[in-house]
C-alpha cells in the first residue's frame, strides 16, 4: 500500500507539472500568468480580501498580495471597501479583468476537451473523488502530526494554517 501510494504521489506531481505548464501556456496566450489566472478566478464569483483568497489558493498571503497589486496596476482588478473590515479591502475584478478571465477560460475549455479525449467522464469523476479523499486524509494526517509536535515548526504552522511555505509560494508563476 505505501509503495503504491508513493508511486501515486510521483504521478500526481508529474501530472501537476504538465498541467502547470499547460496552464502557463493558456494564460500566456492571453498575456497573463497562471498565478494571475488563478487569482482572477478565485475572486470572479465574489470579491474577497487577499488573505481569504490566499487561503483558498493554499498559498502565502504575501505572494497573493503581490499578484493582486499587479492586477490592480494593470486595470484587471480593483480594491474595494470592505464593509466587514475597514483595513482589509476586497479584491474585485474590473470589466477588463472579467474579459481576460473569460478569454483564458474559453481557451482552457477547448484544451480540456482535447486533453480529456478517450477518458470516460465516469473515470474522471472517480479520479476526482479519490484525489479529494486523499487530500483530505493527507490534511488530517498533517494536522495530527502538527498537534503531536512531530512535524517541524514550519510544517506545523502550514498544517494549522492550511498554507504552503515561502518556497511553494515562490513557485507561483510571475
Amino acid at each position: 500500500m505505501a509503495e503504491e501510494l508513493a508511486l501515486l504521489v510521483a504521478d500526481v506531481f508529474e501530472a501537476a507539472g504538465a498541467l502547470r505548464r499547460a496552464g502557463e501556456a493558456l494564460a500566456g496566450a492571453e498575456g497573463q500568468t497562471q498565478a494571475r489566472w488563478q487569482l482572477m478566478s478565485v475572486v470572479s464569483e465574489e470579491s474577497l480580501p487577499v488573505a481569504r483568497a490566499a487561503r483558498r489558493l493554499g498559498v502565502a498571503r504575501q505572494g497573493v498580495q503581490r499578484i493582486a497589486n499587479e492586477l490592480v496596476r494593470d486595470g484587471l482588478a480593483e480594491f474595494r471597501d470592505n464593509p466587514d473590515h475597514r483595513t482589509s479591502s476586497l479584491l474585485a475584478l474590473t470589466p477588463s479583468g472579467r474579459r481576460a478571465l473569460e478569454a483564458i477560460t474559453a481557451r482552457a475549455e477547448a484544451a480540456h476537451r482535447v486533453m480529456g479525449e478517450g477518458i470516460a467522464q465516469a473515470d474522471l469523476a472517480t479520479l476526482r473523488a479519490l484525489l479529494r479523499r486523499l487530500t483530505e486524509q493527507t490534511d488530517q494526517w498533517a494536522e495530527a502530526e502538527a498537534e503531536a509536535g512531530t512535524a517541524t515548526g514550519a510544517e506545523a504552522g502550514e498544517a494549522k494554517r492550511g498554507t504552503r511555505s515561502r518556497a511553494a509560494t515562490d513557485r507561483l508563476p510571475e
